[in-house]
């Protein structure tokens, strides 16, 4: 059966290729960049790359970078709601000084009233009426830090909402509640922070084939529906301990924390089994529209040399199941004894 790559794919892997030859390090910010510039989103930040030439310094990423990718500005971000926090710390610090200095002033009027007291002299009753007028303002006095104390705290509790949603909002797929593309980065990121020692896990990259049950104009028709209920499914079928991601369309990424690949297979194939289990059901007419289908491509951290080297594997092994007509998973496998264009073991549940 003849299969044509989806769209997404192709550009995944001449992604890859392209950055190879233009020597840009395989980081998961360049990766995205790149994904961004070829996939033609932004016409802005598409014309400014290739401006940047044939060869591309890294400094000249990273601007780019910080202008069209939001998750950039993640410093800078942080720098403002530091510093909204310091001086909402600094205006506190000075209401305790004005209380501090309040409290001395009360103190030595009490004392200087306590000492005509003891001296009982016919001064008593006036000395009584300061003290309680210096009471009545001391109540009155503290009353108002409270207010102001109040509102200091309702301003720092507004900043760390804000630092919250944003964290939210930057590593999270609006639609499925899964992790982003983002998230799914920042993993491999972590996977090879010590390139001699990487991370033991095995990574997949997946997409619904839902090409084998409709036409493309049905696809597009139900594409809202199609990512949120198989979305959902996916969040609560997963284990919460490893990492699913919803990248764009019908694909998904999934990071498994164990080095066992019959572990991570045995995963993504009650993964599947559950898609066989769940009816697909039209959403305007409820009528039954049956089961859809998973492949995924599969490598284990120990078999890549970087991030990008691992999703470019997951990538290649996604295109081989899908060309073989899908519902298949196919495990990428790297080796010496390997002969060339054998690298895949290809298996069908």
């Amino acid at each position: 059966m003849a299969y044509k790559k989806s769209s997404t794919t192709d550009i995944t892997l001449r992604i890859a290729m392209a950055m190879k030859q233009m020597g840009i390090d395989g980081l998961p910010r360049n990766y995205e960049l790149v994904y961004e510039a070829y996939a033609g989103g932004n016409p802005d930040l598409v014309r400014d790359f290739i401006a940047l030439g044939k060869f591309k310094t890294q400094a000249a990423l990273d601007e780019l970078g910080r202008k069209y990718l939001p998750h950039q500005h993640e410093a800078s971000v942080l720098q403002r709601s530091a510093g909204a926090i310091s001086n909402e710390m600094s205006n506190f610090m000075d209401l305790l000084s004005q209380e501090r200095s309040s409290l001395n002033d009360y103190g030595r009027l009490i004392g200087e009233a306590s000492q005509v007291i003891r001296d009982a002299g016919g001064t008593l009753g006036s000395s009584l009426e300061a003290l309680q007028r210096a009471t009545e303002a001391r109540v009155t006095h503290t009353a108002e830090m409270a207010q102001k104390v109040a509102a200091q705290s309702a301003a720092v509790e507004g900043i760390q909402k804000e630092m919250a949603d944003f964290e939210a909002m930057k590593f999270t797929d609006p639609v499925t509640k899964l992790g982003n593309r983002r998230a799914f980065n920042k993993a491999l990121a972590r996977v090879y922070a010590n390139p001699e020692l990487p991370v033991l896990c095995g990574v997949a990259v997946a997409e619904i084939d839902a090409e084998r049950r409709f036409t493309p104009g049905q696809v597009e028709a139900l594409s809202d529906h199609l990512v949120s209920f198989y979305g959902g499914l996916i969040r609560q079928a997963f284990p919460s301990s490893d990492l699913a991601v919803r990248f764009d369309g019908l694909r998904f990424g999934f990071l498994f924390n164990t080095s066992d690949e019959g572990e991570v297979t045995r995963l993504i194939d009650l993964l599947r089994a559950t898609f066989q289990t769940m009816v697909l059901r039209d959403p305007r007419t409820g009528r039954n529209l049956g089961h859809l289908t998973l492949s995924a491509g599969v490598c284990m951290a120990d078999r890549a040399d970087s991030a990008l080297d691992l999703a470019s594997a997951c990538e290649r092994a996604l295109a081989e199941a899908k060309g073989a007509g899908g519902d298949q998973v196919v495990v990428y496998g790297r080796g010496d004894e390997v002969p060339a264009g054998r690298e895949w073991m290809l298996y069908r549940a």
